[in-house]
């Protein structure tokens, strides 16, 4: 199987045999773009158009990959991959029905226009999906499980979200009950057997999309019972930002227990273990997909894509497991891509997002992306190897913090407000840990810089070129005239839609700055404007 690995490294003893190691360089998520559908560019006339299939895991770190995310949370990240939108967009602020996941008003407003749509009403594409759609999918006060999304020929969609026994999917609107008998019920093994069902029975008359999207690695981390005692020598990643004090940092990140207990040492090396064996049964669903695929001899007109919704960290600055915060380990995914025309062993250093997905798969379709609004790009020209190509050199991320203020009563010497809480009084999440960031990377740079939507109006800025691991905030110390100009370029971006979110970044040769534009007509400095729950 040849895989394109954008942003990816050589392989790691040890980690997981369908997915490369990834090195420090990095990547991002993608988004779509929708257009009316044409021949396939360098194809015959008359010709086909390929085939897609987009395999998603669940909660997949950048230490097994290599791209960016525009959001560090499950439901705002697969919003971006359906809609091409960044969060400020598609309004998809956080997992819950109150935070626009899945809701009605989603289901009005965002699904009629996702690339899945645009490709079965205007290309003539069979849609499948199969696994976990969004965190609320399902849920009674939006339609439940009878509620099917415009845009899909067949639907085997998880109700809410990851599980491994015990689920009900939607078969077409229909509910199914599964239980725990792993021959019949282990989802990874029930989502590969119906991806085969539909290659067997489509119909070979139009080309397919398939999105297949798998518990994997998400908690609860239930193995394949033949997987269970693998990587027992395996541990969580020891790198330089591994249990230490996030000094100079936001106070959610400041507040963790530093050192570790061997305790919580001991439970995110199992999760982290766990988490890999999990992946073994995804490994097992790519074999019998690619081998169904060559098999048809369909293998050749079909393109591959296999990323992750958003990062994970395991003990990093001290913060024991979980995803939501700004920095590369939970905003970066794997991304690895074969197709037609797509050399082997090939990697890029471009910056990719998730919002480009969807623009990429429907250039792919031949569909015309100056149609559509979407705010991100086909990177199909760099899956080709095209030169002298004109590209990004930044990406938006922006997270909605969730939690309430309230004081925990578990945790009664916390501030407010505070979620995702371990029986140490270690927090995850905060509703003021809401924070937006533009990821720049050029020839000369490679910096992060972020600013909280909090009291402190807390700065976080990175060179990640001398500080990969991101232990050093150089906030107070960088040039104020870039650190003026990242301010502005955040607050354009935070406001941007479609061809704006595009325009030249502060290092590109076609930014111009104009510092007035940072006073608004009172004289005052402009603000950065936040999304706020629905």
């Amino acid at each position: 199987m040849r895989l394109l690995p954008l942003a990816l490294g050589v392989p790691q003893r040890g980690s997981p045999r369908h997915l490369p190691y990834c090195n420090s360089a990095p990547l991002l998520l993608l988004l779509l773009l929708l257009g009316g559908c044409l021949g396939f560019s360098g194809a015959a006339a008359g010709s086909r158009r390929p085939n897609v299939v987009l395999l998603l895991a669940d909660d997949q770190d950048e230490v097994l990959g290599g791209m960016y995310v525009p959001s560090a949370l499950c439901c705002p990240s697969r919003a971006s991959i359906l809609t091409g939108k960044y969060p400020h967009n598609h309004h998809v602020v956080n997992n819950t029905l109150e935070g626009n996941c899945s809701s009605k008003s989603w289901q009005k407003i965002q699904e009629p226009d996702t690339f899945p749509a645009i490709l079965r009403s205007m290309c003539g594409y069979q849609t499948f999906f199969a696994g976990k759609y969004l965190n609320e999918y399902g849920a009674p006060d939006a339609g439940g499980l009878a509620h099917v999304p415009l845009g899909w020929s067949y639907w085997y969609a998880l109700e809410k979200n990851s599980k491994y026994y015990n689920y009900t999917l939607s078969i077409n609107g229909k509910a199914r009950k599964h239980g725990e008998n792993y021959s019949v019920d282990y989802l990874t093994d029930v989502l590969a057997n119906v991806s085969l069902d539909f290659l067997d029975y489509k119909s070979n008359s139009e080309p397919f999309f398939m999105m297949i999207s798998t518990p994997a690695p998400h908690s609860p981390w239930t193995a394949a019972p033949q997987y269970q005692n693998t990587f027992q020598n395996v541990f969580a990643p020891r790198n330089k930002n591994f249990n230490i004090h996030g000094t100079n940092k936001h106070w959610l990140i400041r507040q963790a227990k530093t050192p570790m207990t061997n305790s919580s040492i001991q439970f995110l090396d199992n999760a982290f273990r766990k988490r890999w064996q999990t992946l073994l049964s995804v490994d097992d669903l790519v074999e019998k997909l690619v081998k169904r695929l060559e098999f048809s001899r369909e293998l050749n007109d079909t393109y591959i894509f296999y990323t992750s919704d958003n990062g994970y960290h395991t003990g990093q600055f001290s913060l024991p497991i979980d995803k939501r915060q700004l920095y590369e380990f939970d905003i970066k995914v794997p991304l690895l891509v074969r197709g037609p025309g797509i050399k082997p062993n090939q990697t890029s250093k471009r910056l990719v997002a998730n919002i480009d997905l969807g623009p990429t798969i429907l250039d792919i379709a031949g569909y015309n992306l100056n149609k559509t609004q979407m705010d991100g790009m086909s990177f199909l020209p760099i899956l080709k190897g095209a030169s002298n190509l004109t590209w990004r050199s930044d990406v938006l991320v922006e997270y909605q913090g969730e939690g309430r203020n309230v004081t925990d009563p578990t945790c009664p010497s916390l501030s407010p407000g505070v979620s995702q809480c371990f029986p140490d009084c270690v927090c995850e999440d905060a509703y003021n840990n809401t924070y937006a960031c533009v990821r720049t990377m050029s020839e000369m740079w490679n910096l992060q810089y972020c600013e909280f939507d909090d009291q402190e109006v807390f700065v976080e800025v990175y060179n990640l070129t001398a500080d990969p691991h991101q232990i050093n905030n150089i906030a107070k110390s960088i040039d104020p005239e870039l650190l003026g100009k990242m301010n502005y370029r955040l607050m354009m971006l935070q406001s941007c839609s479609g061809p704006a979110c595009r325009t030249p970044g502060i290092f590109d040769p076609g930014y111009r700055f104009d510092p007035r534009l940072m006073f608004n007509n009172h004289g005052s400095v402009r603000t950065r404007r936040f999304s706020k729950h629905l």
